[in-house]
């Protein structure tokens, strides 16, 4: 019943209620961006969401312009604290997972929401198991189970079997402690960077 309705009119509630006290964040931060290399402000990636409907996920950019696309080996994000390719703000951004307030309007959209499992890159969809792709039954989130455990720092493997927890277990109660434990990690700013040594492999997205 919860992930059938009332989960999306809670969504469109807390954003329409947090969304001017995000503006005022926003404004500052796309001004700091665009003074420090000229370059755009926002950063849409192509994600995979409910259903593998293709959509724009919006960021704030962190990274300079036309930056490879990094994956460590098992088809992971790389990132790390001296990862040449973010901006001084960038760094600043993703440490405090201001980056991903833009998702706001995709949750308003109806594209994501603000708990579920992280919007997956199109470049990985062959790596995923078979059953990992139950996980595309469920609006994608802003922060997920996986996020609140291990943020950054999680395998492939950890991230689907997470996901696939999340979307077998999806209840209030549980996103309510998603969201808790996505604000105590962040404010102890915890699991930021993997520092995958293995080196990455780039992908073609």
């Amino acid at each position: 019943m919860y992930r059938y309705g009332i989960k999306r009119f809670f969504d469109i509630v807390v954003s329409l209620l947090v969304l001017p006290f995000f503006l005022l964040i926003m404004l500052p931060v796309a001004i700091i961006i665009k003074l420090e290399d000229k370059g755009s402000v926002f950063y849409n990636a192509s994600r995979l969401g409910k259903g593998l409907k293709e959509f724009p996920m919006y960021k704030f950019r962190s990274m300079k312009e036309n930056a490879p696309d990094i994956r460590n080996e098992d088809g992971s994000t790389f990132n790390s604290e001296d990862d040449p390719r973010l901006t001084k703000i960038g760094k600043i951004l993703r440490k405090t997972s201001i980056d991903e307030i833009p998702q706001i309007i995709n949750v308003l959209k109806g594209d994501m929401s603000f708990v579920g499992p992280r919007p997956s890159p199109l470049g990985n969809k062959d790596r995923y198991p078979k059953e990992y792709f139950t996980k595309f039954d469920v609006r994608p989130g802003i922060t997920g189970y996986n996020q609140a455990l291990l943020r950054n720092q999680s395998t492939m493997e950890q991230r689907v079997k997470n996901d696939l927890f999340y979307v077998e277990n999806i209840s209030l109660i549980l996103d309510l402690k998603i969201l808790f434990m996505t604000v105590v990690s962040v404010i102890n700013a915890k699991n930021i960077n993997r520092n995958d040594k293995k080196r990455k492999e780039k992908v073609d997205l």
